[in-house]
């Protein structure tokens, strides 16, 4: 029972964390910009893509292809390259960020759990299950992070402010979790 409240507390601290983040700092906004000449761009893609909505990678290569590497080095010789993640019209996000909110809440909830269980098996004090977690989300936050920018090119800014966020979350997900199970001696 205790490493449930725990993970809650650490869950809910997280949560508080992310919100003050996206919704109070720049750290949420960091990498984005305003695509030039976008209602053409746009007039575009809906021409082109239509309601096909996905992740797209190009230019496309097709990868079971022997040449593969070489087909692609030429096509980005001369064509942009990038991912472009699309939704047609009227399949955006919705209004009612309520959905979103719960899965990001119970996505948090599982980190936290996780990192709970984990520092209850510590036979520490508070810094150190605190330092624990945080090592615990300084690996999630590389994991995805890094790879996407070092693959696929994401801005060195937005992947910084991500893993900031991460790593914030994961020091007062630890703060709260340490401060809820109590301290266990070997």
């Amino acid at each position: 029972m205790r490493i449930l409240l725990a993970g809650l507390a650490g869950a809910i601290a997280m949560f508080v964390w992310t919100a003050i983040a996206h919704m109070a700092t720049p750290l949420g906004t960091i990498g984005f910009h305003q695509m030039p000449n976008e209602a053409a761009v746009l007039h575009s893609m809906n021409d082109s893509i239509g309601m096909k909505q996905g992740l797209y990678f190009f230019p496309w290569v097709d990868m079971s292809d022997p040449k593969a590497m070489e087909k692609s080095e030429a096509l980005e010789k001369t064509n942009p390259s990038g991912l472009l993640l699309y939704r047609g019209p009227g399949q955006g996000m919705d209004s009612d960020m309520t959905p979103m909110l719960i899965k990001e809440f119970a996505k948090q909830l599982v980190q936290a759990l996780i990192a709970a269980w984990i520092a209850s098996m510590i036979a520490a004090g508070f810094i150190t299950r605190v330092s624990v977690v945080t090592g615990i989300g300084i690996s999630a936050a590389i994991a995805t992070n890094v790879s996407y920018w070092n693959w696929y090119g994401f801005p060195l800014d937005f992947t910084e402010a991500a893993i900031i966020i991460e790593v914030i979350g994961a020091v007062v997900a630890g703060i709260a979790i340490a401060a809820v199970l109590p301290r266990k001696t070997a």
